[in-house]
Order: C-alpha cells, then structure tokens, then sequence
C-alpha cells in the first residue's frame, strides 16, 4: 500500500490558494502568521509570549501551517535549556492572503467578532 502525503510536497517553495485557506481558516493561525510578519524568524514559545497563548495551543497550529499547510517552514533549531528550539519563517507571499491577514496596508483585519473589517458592509 503506498503512503498518503499531507500538505504541499517539499520543496515546492509556493504556498497553493488551497493551502492558504486552510491556514487562514482558523483565527489562532491567522493571529501566529501576523506575528510572524513582526518577528522572523520566531519560535512557538516567543509567538506564545506574544500572543498571550498556551504554548501546546500555539505548537498545535504552528504544525498545522507547516505540515498540513506549507504557510511555514522551519529554518532553524537551537538547543535551549536541554531541548531544541524550533524557528519559522512565513512563506505566505499571495497579495490576497496578505490582504486577508491586514498585512498589505488594507487593514483588512477582522474585528475580533470574526468579521473582517475591511470588508463593507453589505
């Protein structure tokens, strides 16, 4: 029986429009990949800092961008007090998806209540 393969292939250096929406479609994602924009490369335990999260929430879904997603891709491990420290950086470069995250000067953030605010009202 052969293998099933999860996510983009490796190496495949663009993140596809499917891919993106999976990892837009959870807030917790959308909330790691704008810190990801402010600090970068940034481990699970720094981004858990900054978002006021638990650790084993943020490492959740950082696996997800990575694996499931390919939003992210690890560049670097340090060892920290006895264990290694994983650190990411965002692949994510899609004009749409950076407009969906606020990240292209749009303000196209949501408003907390899960609706996006830069989007006019219909």
């Amino acid at each position: 029986m052969g293998e099933e393969t999860r996510g983009p292939a490796r190496g495949a250096g663009k993140v596809g429009d499917a891919e993106l929406l999976v990892a837009l479609r959870h807030e917790q994602r959308r909330r790691i990949l704008r810190a990801m924009a402010e600090e970068d490369p940034v481990s699970p335990r720094r981004l858990a800092q900054v978002l006021h999260e638990p650790l084993s929430n943020v490492s959740y879904h950082v696996r997800v961008l990575a694996d499931d997603c390919g939003a992210i891709e690890l560049v670097d491990t340090r060892p920290v007090r006895g264990s290694m420290q994983h650190f990411y950086s965002s692949l994510v470069e899609e004009p749409w998806a950076l407009a969906a995250l606020g990240l292209d000067g749009s303000g196209g953030q949501e408003d907390g209540e899960g609706h996006d605010a830069g989007r006019a009202a219909a």
